[in-house]
């Protein structure tokens, strides 16, 4: 009886035993997991060149489009619109002058197609 006891012992620890190579072998893994992930976000890693040149690209796309919607102002600006048809608009439709007059202008002063185009 004493050897089962013994032998019982040393069953429990052979299974203690194997669980904790069990846990330092998933430990491991999870070490060389990380390990891959960290390799391959510095193979990633943006350089300040590319950075620079993103940035320089968005600027330049900004300065383009601010340029157009100028362009688009001063073209605008050029429309002749009647101050009738603007006090028609800010009357009827209840908006401000300044939306029924730049509506109006993008309509190149069509009454009908302004009111069209606030309607809807």
């Amino acid at each position: 009886m004493a050897d089962e006891e013994v032998n019982g012992d040393t069953d429990d620890i052979q299974l203690e035993k194997d669980k904790t190579q069990k846990k330092a072998a998933k430990h491991d893994s999870g070490v060389a997991d990380l390990e891959k992930v960290t390799d391959y976000a510095e193979e990633k890693e943006i350089s300040s060149q590319d950075i620079s040149g993103a940035l320089s690209l968005i600027g330049d796309r900004r300065n383009k489009e601010a340029a157009e919607r100028l362009e688009k102002e001063k073209e605008l600006q050029k429309v002749s619109v009647k101050k009738d048809d603007i006090e028609l608009i800010v009357k009827e439709m209840e908006i401000s002058r300044t939306l029924a007059e730049r509506t109006l202008r993008e309509h190149r002063g069509d009454l009908v197609a302004a009111l069209i185009t606030l309607t809807n």
